[in-house]
């Protein structure tokens, strides 16, 4: 089974946010809605999720952002929005997914999230990465 089969089952066998296979072939499963396992994991070690392989329920343009500039190998998404696949493209991350969406919605489902929102057109994924995390 590829990496990406590995953490895309165990994303949906645990019923995870977010599951990672890190470069040490470690595999973590992480509960928190939206990006803040992500960010959590990243503000304790920068380098922490650098070459790994990621399953997550949902990818925005933030959450491709933050991944790729954290040196990501792999996504594989649940739900992806149509602003996050410009990112990982032109940065020639693998990815797949299994529901592609116009944009990630808001907790109320009322509309866009707003930090997609925010940041739909910012194209400096570094910026992103920044202000995020």
């Amino acid at each position: 089974m590829t990496k990406l089969g590995m953490v895309k089952e165990k994303l949906y066998a645990t019923n995870a946010s977010l599951v990672v296979l890190y470069k040490n072939g470690e595999i973590k499963e992480y509960y928190q809605n939206r990006i803040k396992d992500i960010k959590e994991i990243l503000q304790a070690d920068k380098l922490a999720l650098k070459d790994a392989v990621i399953a997550d329920k949902v990818i925005g343009k933030v959450a491709a952002s933050i991944l790729t500039v954290a040196g990501v190998e792999a996504i594989y998404a649940d739900v992806i929005s149509q602003h996050a696949i410009p990112v990982l493209v032109e940065n020639n991350l693998e990815y797949q997914y299994n529901c592609l969406t116009e944009y990630v919605q808001n907790n109320d489902k009322t509309g866009m999230c707003p930090m997609e929102n925010k940041y739909k057109d910012e194209k400096d994924i570094y910026k992103i990465y920044k202000d995020m995390v």
